[in-house]
């Protein structure tokens, strides 16, 4: 096919295959923990480190990855004062770190429109060092997941039972947000911040109306991320259409029809 003689469409292919392995282990915790809106709080706070990094000359990506690791220890610790209303602490950051990045943005008139292409992203402009970025955090989150599933499945589902087990439940909950954070600070530059979550979100959804288990939400939501990913990629390419909105229509297109589906 005439696309792969480009570079910048095999580094995207590269891009979205790597997003494909991580997006349904972290979006199926995110939704099993029902924090689904931690990853739309954490690309809203994550614009706060680019339009930072931009305004102090530094790189986006170094402030941005400061700035969501540091978010994601305040939402914990926010919800921990907040126990029976843990969603203060995401309305609470997501309405400020929009309020911070707006602020900061204001600063510097030059900053409007390098934050535009962190909020839409551009997954075909995307360079070889992201992508190494991504297959750093792909390889850590990977990792992670096999040596800690058992653990996260405890405290994903009772919390108390992983308490008395003697799991350290907060430092558990404090690096699930952080690896969350970290995933989103690299891929947001890639899909944008407005179009992330549903990146992480929808091929684990997509899944869990085709299996039970927990192995067989994440295998299948593989395949569907990379169908959702690939998709999207060649409709954009043919067609001429943002790349990160092509794939989310695409997921949600898949999602609607597997609706269709009477799971037993």
């Amino acid at each position: 096919m005439e696309m792969f003689f480009y570079g910048f469409m095999r580094q995207a292919f590269q891009a979205s295959f790597l997003i494909s392995l991580i997006a349904p282990i972290i979006g199926l915790f995110l939704i099993l923990r029902r924090q689904t809106l931690l990853a739309d709080t954490l690309s809203h706070i994550s614009l706060v480190g680019v339009a930072l990094g931009l305004l102090l000359g530094i790189a986006p990506t170094w402030a941005n990855l400061f700035v969501v690791v540091l978010a994601s220890i305040l939402l914990e610790y926010i919800g921990s004062v907040f126990k029976s209303y843990t969603e203060i602490s995401i309305a609470i950051m997501m309405s400020g770190g929009m309020a911070l990045a707006l602020f900061l943005m204001s600063l510097s008139d030059g900053t409007t429109m390098s934050l535009n292409s962190f909020l839409f992203g551009s997954i075909v402009t995307i360079s070889r060092e992201q992508v190494l970025f991504l297959l750093v955090i792909t390889v850590i989150v990977v990792i992670l997941y096999l040596i800690f599933k058992r653990p996260m499945y405890v405290l994903t589902f009772d919390e108390e039972t992983a308490f008395t087990a003697g799991l350290p439940v907060r430092i558990m909950s404090v690096a699930f947000n952080v690896v969350t954070g970290v995933t989103i600070a690299i891929v947001m530059p890639i899909v944008g911040a407005l179009l992330v979550s549903a990146i992480l979100i929808l091929p684990a959804a997509i899944s869990m109306r085709f299996s039970k288990s927990f192995n067989g939400v994440i295998l299948i939501g593989i395949v569907v991320a990379l169908i959702g990913m690939f998709g999207g990629l060649t409709t954009s390419y043919y067609l001429g259409t943002p790349p990160g909105a092509t794939i989310t229509l695409l997921y949600i297109a898949l999602f609607m029809l597997s609706l269709l589906r009477n799971k037993k």
